[in-house]
Parts: structure tokens; C-alpha cells; sequence
């Protein structure tokens, strides 16, 4: 059987994204047709800029969540053919069986592994761990931030030392410190997501007591579904107890997982501190204060509402700079475990013989550059909207 052409490799690879296309052309269609309803999000399709952002980044969170069940990817991304080792793209498969994919798209790696199935599997993983992280780690930032701006005073000095004292020490370096093989097998990991993992449910609980204290009966359902729900979770991530068996998280991923929730977060207070320390001055805090709203209130339904758009966009810049982060633990073989197909490993796997055969690497390589671009176009286009407010 003949190798592929070019052409052939990209009219089947754009087969293969299918699901992806139709999922963008919807979301894309129903958020056009709907803009005026959508707040900023909405806005964010009147800028050229957002919009490829956007489509990026969706791009590759379709990609991912149809790759999750297996609906774009050729071949098992683990599976080995020793014949096809850093064989070019579009090699044919010396034997392919019956309603298997015949060839190997984007070719083969150095164990023999097919690179197309493996980039759309370690999308999955990008797009699980990167805003997942960053979403605790705005929690704990949040929760931290707007105290410490609000009321000021020792409460801010003490939180801000703290802040500054993990911030001196260089994120890359204190990265690699987190994952070293001695920390994963020790009990820091299940210690430091015992503590950082709480921060949710903290959250979720001031949010719903603080808006709906004037309606106990919709308060305690809320807080009850939180604790129960956000309890369970807590167990099996942070600690591997789940009562239920159901959830679980590796030693290695949990790790990584704790990492860029530690090492954000610090980021996160800092701003959320010094937003909260302009907004508490506004006219419409005052007459909350006036009005006789609690603290906490007042924090998180009249000052963070209005700091939405510059943590919006830092979010999105943070899932980037999480993203490139996770690729470079790959790339040192760091973290996750090394047949992972998490891009950072694949690169890194590929990169003794570029050289020869650049495609293992190169592959993985533009795909995080593609996604890493749309998160700070999405962020340019959001920027620029929320401005216009």
C-alpha cells in the first residue's frame, strides 16, 4: 500500500475534525445570533481578534472532549508498531485489518506510535489540567484578595507577606522543586491540596450564604449541595478517600494539578488585593454600606462583579502561560507520567532527533504554539471589549 499525499493527509485530517467543525460552526452561529444577550462574551463577536482567539481555543477544547471519546482519533495513541518507528506522514501500515485506519496521518514517533492520535490525546490533557488548575487557583486568589483589599489593615499585611514570599522565589525553578520525584512520593502534595482544594467549597459557601442569607430555605439547599457534592470531590482529589471508589487522582497528575494552583494563585491576590483596594472606594460601595450589606457581600456581589473584565482576561493569559508551563514539564519529562501524550512529553520525546525526523516533535509543538496564540488573542479581544464598557 502506497504512502499518502499531502493532499490526501489534509483532506483526511480534516475529515477526522468533523465533529469539531460542526461543533464550532454552532457555537459560533448561536453566539452571533444571540451577542446582545451575552454580556462580554457576546461583545467578544464584534472583534476580529476575539474571534480567531476564540476559535483557537475552542478548536482544541472540541478537539480534546471529542478525542475523549474517541470520535478523531486513528489509532490507540499508546499502540506500538516497531515497523513504523519515525516512519514520515502518511505511512502506510504494513498491516492494517479490517475497519482500522490504514494509515498513519501525521506519521509515526520513535516507538513506533501514531503522532496525529497522540496530539489529539494530549489536547485532552492540556485542556483538563490548564483551566481547571487556573479556575483554583482565582479561587484561592479571590477568596484571599478581596479581604485583604476590603478591610486592609494586619489581615492585608500578613496575606501580602505571604504572597510576596512564594513570588520571590522563580516560577520555573519553583516548579521543578514541586515535582521532583522525592516531593511526589512524599505526603506534600496530599498536604498542600488538602489546603488548596478547600478553597472552592469556601468560596461557593460564602457566595451562596452572603447572597441568599435572606432566604433560608433556597440557602440551605444550596450550601447543602455544595458541602455534600463539594465534600466528596475534596476526599477523592485531595486525599484518595473517596467513600464511593469513583474519584481518583494520581500521585503524579495531582502533583502538577497542586503546582500551578500554588504557584498562581500568589498572582491571582495580588491583583484581586489591589482591585479591591480602588472599587471599595466607589459611591455604589458606600451605599451598600449605607444600606447595612454584610462584608462579604459587598465583596463578592458589588466589588467582584466589577472587576470581571481585567480577571477575565488574566484568566485567559494564565491558561496560556499554565499551558507552556505544563509543556515544559513534559519537556524535561517532569510530572506527568513519561508515555503520557501530554504535548510537553511528546516534544521532548522527539527532540534528540529533530534533526532526522522532525515531525514527532514539530507535530505537538505548533499545536501548543495554536492554542497558546488563540488564549492571547481570546484575552486582546476581551480586553479590548471590556474597555469599551
Amino acid at each position: 500500500m502506497e504512502a499518502l499525499s499531502w493532499l490526501e493527509i489534509i483532506t483526511r485530517m480534516a475529515a477526522q475534525f468533523t465533529p469539531v467543525w460542526i461543533a464550532l460552526a454552532a457555537t459560533f452561529t448561536v453566539s452571533i445570533v444571540l451577542k446582545r444577550q451575552l454580556g462580554l462574551y457576546g461583545k467578544l463577536f464584534d472583534s476580529w481578534i476575539g474571534m480567531i482567539g476564540f476559535a483557537l481555543v475552542m478548536f482544541w477544547v472540541f478537539s480534546g472532549v471529542f478525542g475523549a471519546f474517541g470520535m478523531i482519533m486513528t489509532h490507540d495513541p499508546l499502540g506500538q508498531i516497531s515497523s513504523l518507528r519515525n516512519d514520515p506522514p502518511g505511512v502506510a501500515l504494513p498491516n492494517p485489518g479490517d475497519g482500522v485506519y490504514t494509515h498513519y496521518l501525521l506519521g509515526g514517533d520513535l516507538l513506533g506510535r501514531d503522532v496525529f492520535s497522540r496530539m489529539i490525546a494530549g489536547s485532552w490533557t492540556v485542556i483538563l489540567i490548564a483551566p481547571c488548575a487556573t479556575l483554583f487557583a482565582f479561587m484561592v486568589g479571590i477568596t484571599l484578595g478581596l479581604p485583604a483589599g476590603y478591610y486592609s489593615g494586619w489581615l492585608d499585611t500578613l496575606l501580602t507577606f505571604l504572597a510576596n514570599l512564594i513570588l520571590a522565589f522563580p516560577v520555573i525553578l519553583l516548579f521543578y522543586l514541586l515535582v521532583t520525584p522525592e516531593i511526589i512520593q512524599s505526603s506534600l502534595p496530599r498536604v498542600m491540596a488538602g489546603v488548596l482544594f478547600i478553597f472552592p467549597i469556601v468560596f461557593l459557601v460564602i457566595l451562596f450564604n452572603s447572597r441568599f442569607y435572606t432566604q433560608p430555605v433556597k440557602r440551605n439547599i444550596l450550601l447543602g449541595i455544595t458541602v455534600i457534592f463539594g465534600g466528596w470531590i475534596y476526599l477523592g482529589t485531595a486525599w484518595n478517600a473517596d467513600p464511593f471508589g469513583v474519584i481518583e487522582f494520581p500521585a503524579n497528575l495531582l502533583v502538577v494539578f497542586v503546582s500551578v494552583v500554588f504557584v498562581n494563585a500568589p498572582t491571582v491576590f495580588r491583583i484581586v488585593r489591589g482591585l479591591a483596594l480602588d472599587i471599595k472606594t466607589r459611591d455604589y460601595v458606600a451605599a451598600a454600606q449605607t444600606r447595612g450589606e454584610g462584608p462579604w457581600y459587598i465583596m463578592l456581589w458589588e466589588i467582584l462583579p466589577n472587576v470581571r473584565g481585567p480577571l477575565i482576561v488574566d484568566f485567559c493569559l494564565r491558561i496560556g502561560y499554565t499551558t507552556i508551563l505544563l509543556g515544559t514539564l513534559g519537556f524535561f519529562g517532569l510530572g506527568l507520567s513519561p508515555e503520557s501524550p501530554d504535548w510537553g512529553s511528546t516534544i521532548g520525546a522527539g527532540s534528540d532527533r529533530i534533526s532526522f525526523f522532525p515531525h514527532p516533535a514539530l507535530v505537538p509543538a505548533i499545536a501548543l504554539l495554536t492554542l497558546v496564540l488563540g488564549l492571547n488573542l481570546l484575552a486582546d479581544g476581551l480586553r479590548e471589549e471590556s474597555l469599551k464598557d
